[in-house]
């Protein structure tokens, strides 16, 4: 199925491991070209690199924290000199928290806030003219299940995932006028390395097993008894990205195994 993002370019933060460069990948092999976005300079330039000898496209990297506005503004300028702007713009970078509502103070709630919403804000308003100019285009947020399924320990980024939806869909009724299609998508458990990493250190005075105790997460919690992979996840975001979802406009799609418990 051709997907029609051949010489696309696409903006894709969280770049430099799991979910991001699985979307970016699946990208690439539809024939995109990339600015990948992460913090660590040296990881970041080496996928670019492979994913632009694997599939022949042209794929750079941005190394900037985006959860600042010189951030933003260093991703904005590399993507308007590599390639006079973007079609696609995946909002993906984003880390759990762990901590209760009582004892978080206004920094660590600040932090959050800034890295999961403002960089989605901070970049829309930065690219969008530039869709506009090119005929449209697609913005992606890669939110999660906790925006309205909440998890106990991660109070802070259950409710900034709620506030990146709800932007999600606001922005969406603004600028679709100008061919722009902005969705959200709300993952449920994705076997990505922070969750490997997790499992391995509560796991450590135990025997070690890691595999079982995810393996018991996902009995706990998913129905298909099982974790996605970035790659499946993937595989939604590139066919919303495609003009094959040309109508699908402000929705919110759960890729989660089952796991959410409302309709």
């Amino acid at each position: 199925m051709d997907f029609g993002l051949t010489d696309k370019v696409a903006v894709v933060t969280g770049a430099s491991a799991g979910i991001g460069l699985a979307v970016a990948r699946g990208l690439a092999a539809e024939g995109a070209n990339l600015v990948l976005v992460a913090r660590q300079a040296e990881r970041l330039n080496e996928a670019a690199q492979a994913l632009s000898s694997e599939f022949g496209v042209r794929a750079v990297g941005a190394a900037a924290d985006i959860a600042t506005p010189g951030g933003v503004d260093a991703v904005l300028e590399m993507t308007t000199g590599e390639f006079g702007g973007a079609d696609i713009l995946i909002n993906n970078a984003g880390t759990g928290s762990n901590e209760t509502i009582m004892e978080a103070d206004d920094s660590r709630w600040q932090f959050y806030w800034d890295l999961h919403v403002m960089a989605a804000v901070r970049l829309a308003r930065g690219l969008v003219p530039g869709m506009k100019s090119r005929g449209g285009g697609v913005i992606l947020h890669n939110a999660s299940i906790c925006a309205v399924q909440p998890l106990w320990y991660e109070p802070i980024y259950n409710v900034t995932k709620a506030a990146l939806m709800m932007f999600s869909k606001t922005l969406s009724t603004e600028v679709i006028k100008d061919n722009i299609r902005v969705n959200c998508v709300n993952p449920g458990l994705i076997l990505t390395p922070d969750w490997v990493k997790t499992a391995k250190q509560l796991t450590e005075k135990t025997g070690g097993d890691w595999e079982a105790y995810l393996q018991s997460v996902a009995d706990e919690n998913a129905p298909i008894r099982r974790f996605g992979t970035p790659e499946e996840l993937a595989n939604f975001f590139v066919f919303l990205c495609s003009d094959k979802a040309s109508y699908s406009v402000g929705s919110s799609y759960f890729v989660d195994g089952g796991m959410l418990k409302t309709l």
